[in-house]
């Protein structure tokens, strides 16, 4: 564990807090040279309502995860991932690990384990570096 890996980590779960999503709120931070470069929470794209399950409590198919948000906004951003850590409040999913390891992230950092593990697999089989800090 690296210094700074708590406090990311923490800031992760305040910047979850602005998930409109009931299910569950994640949030997620890029860092690179110990500056975050990126933020992002679950939750539907620009433009549409803030409102992440149908009427049945399911999820919305186009519900953006964290990573996948921070992911992309650095992209608009012009700004490059490579070579940065990830803090996300809860592990990557399979979809949020094939970004990860594209955008050229070296380090994820997570708190909270997903039961289905193979996001988290499929990182660790690309040589990213993976630890869970509770």
């Amino acid at each position: 564990m690296e210094k700074f890996d708590r406090p990311y980590l923490e800031m992760a779960s305040v910047w979850a807090r602005n998930s409109y999503c009931k299910r569950r709120q994640v949030g997620a931070l890029l860092v690179k040279d110990r500056m975050i470069i990126s933020d992002g929470y679950n939750g539907t794209p620009s433009g549409f309502e803030n409102v992440c399950e149908d009427e049945n409590g399911v999820t919305k198919p186009y519900v953006l995860h964290a990573e996948a948000n921070a992911i992309s906004k650095v992209a608009k951003s012009g700004n490059s991932s490579a070579g940065s850590t990830l803090y996300v409040t809860a592990s990557p999913c399979l979809e949020c690990a094939k970004l990860i390891i594209q955008a050229g992230i070296k380090r994820v950092v997570y708190r909270d384990e997903y039961r289905i593990t193979d996001g988290i697999d499929l990182l660790r089989r690309a040589g990213i570096e993976v630890e869970q800090v509770e």
